[in-house]
């Protein structure tokens, strides 16, 4: 596996996963199964408020081709081709919805040792372009996201990021939505073997002059069993508490609460992941 700074999205992702990774409020349950030829199959039901939401999707990998089919309760089908490395540190990625024709894009990956690049574009006549890249190392790591809308012939999005790692902290800071928004995130290891782990995000709006800064902590309480939790200076405060009470099938509860009116009923997500 090619090692390096990563690839764009990689930037903050440590400290986003902890801060906002399994907070949910609605209700979610994912079966997955597979046949005897290796086709895994997933059924996913989720309830938004009084409307239930539900998909079935497949997976087959023959080799490095990895090919992902869904099907949602609006019969749209995702499909979703992957071959992985036809050439060193190389990705392709072929994806498309039916029966949105102009759905379909064509998406590359390059990873090498000092730099990540990914570019796609859509299969239109006029298609959007997006093109993002990160040079650097496995410590520091600048890079840039760009997309292109031909039709019109402007940028729809431009953002900038930097990177930090060190031995049990990472430090990101990202410039998004046209310069408009600064973010800041900080996640530092505070003990592997427990994997307790804090982090904090600073996001701050420069049309509005808004911050939000949410900071949150991660602790095993067993190794198969982990709570998180996190507040902002909004007084949304949440937390969750995780348990793999099998291989790879996860019970997750989650609650929020808004600590400037504690009379407000909190708001409670249950999530269950069955793997065989």
């Amino acid at each position: 596996m090619v090692k390096g700074p990563g690839l764009y999205s990689d930037i903050g992702k440590k400290a986003r996963d902890l801060l906002y990774k399994d907070y949910q409020s609605d209700h979610k349950f994912t079966v997955t199964t597979y046949t005897s030829t290796g086709v895994a199959i997933t059924s996913s039901g989720i309830k938004k408020g009084e409307v239930f939401l539900a998909d079935v999707s497949s997976q087959l990998k023959n080799k490095n081709i990895t090919t992902d089919v869904k099907v949602d309760t609006n019969s749209n089908l995702f499909t979703t081709i992957t071959v992985d490395e036809p050439a060193p540190g190389l990705k392709t990625i072929f994806s498309f919805i039916v029966p949105d024709q102009r759905s379909g894009k064509v998406e590359l990956q390059y990873q090498h040792e000092y730099a990540g690049i990914s570019t796609s574009i859509g299969l239109t006549a006029n298609p959007l372009v997006n093109f993002s890249g990160v040079i650097g190392n496995n410590s520091v790591s600048l890079g840039t996201d760009l997309s292109f809308d031909t039709a019109t012939g402007n940028f729809t999005k431009f953002n900038a990021g930097l990177s930090y790692s060190h031995t049990d902290l990472i430090a990101a800071l990202t410039l998004n939505d046209k310069g408009d928004t600064l973010n800041a995130s900080y996640y530092h290891i505070v003990s592997p073997l427990t994997n307790t782990a804090v982090g904090a995000e600073l996001t701050h709006s420069f049309s509005n002059n808004d911050n939000t800064l949410t900071i949150g902590t991660q602790h095993a309480l067993d190794p198969l069993t982990t709570v998180k939790a996190r507040v902002n200076n909004y007084g949304k405060a949440s937390a969750l508490i995780q348990h793999e009470w099998r291989p790879k099938s996860l019970f997750t509860i989650s609650g929020e609460v808004d600590t400037r009116a504690i009379e407000k009923s909190a708001k409670v997500g249950l999530a269950l992941a069955l793997k065989p």
